[in-house]
């Protein structure tokens, strides 16, 4: 696994324990030789994440929308930055340059994009493992919603359990270096 998109937010929360994660995972993809593809920013856990990576010399690729340029205030140390004129443009470049997809704690574009992989794995359009780093609980509830999705019916436990879902760094790259698929197709019939 040689790169790896990081999904997170473009603000920081408040969680202390968040904001060290992230820069734990950025020295540790620095250290490991793993390229961070991220979305261009300087603030937020996403410019945490990509200093990180900077400060112990790692490689960082960014990917930004134009319009955002502005108000996300790109990354100028960022040797490799790709402007894209829309967010769907972006999500499509980081998702070809990446081996690998990580969601940090983030809103509702962090949430968009995890989707967007996962079911993309799901639906075999790539191979490539998907995990969340569970950062001090953050997404504790969204694990509970998933599971009742399963308990309902509308989510086979096989396509969940293709999400890697960890606390600690290292066991989640580990995991995701030695993720293989194994995907039960989603297919509509008249008895689904």
């Amino acid at each position: 696994m040689k790169s790896i998109a990081v999904y997170c937010g473009s603000s920081l929360g408040n969680d202390p324990k968040i904001v060290a994660d992230a820069t734990q995972l950025g020295e540790t993809l620095a250290k490991q030789n793993i390229t961070l593809v991220y979305g261009g920013s300087q603030i937020g856990i996403m410019g945490t994440v990509a200093n990180a990576v900077l400060e112990n010399n790692g490689k960082v690729i960014g990917v930004i929308p134009e319009f955002l340029k502005c108000k996300e205030i790109v990354h100028d140390d960022v040797e490799e930055m790709y402007t894209t004129q829309t967010m769907v443009e972006r999500k499509m470049k980081m998702i070809d340059m990446a081996e690998g997809f990580v969601a940090l704690p983030g809103g509702f574009g962090t949430l968009e994009e995890l989707f967007e992989v996962i079911t993309a794995l799901q639906l075999k359009q790539i191979e490539h493992p998907v995990a969340v780093l569970n950062s001090n609980g953050y997404y504790d509830e969204l694990i509970a919603m998933m599971k009742t999705m399963i308990k309902k019916g509308l989510l086979k436990e096989k396509n969940f359990d293709m999400l890697i879902i960890e606390t600690d760094i290292p066991t989640l790259l580990a995991r995701m270096r030695n993720f293989v698929p194994n995907v039960t197709p989603k297919w509509i019939t008249a008895k689904n």
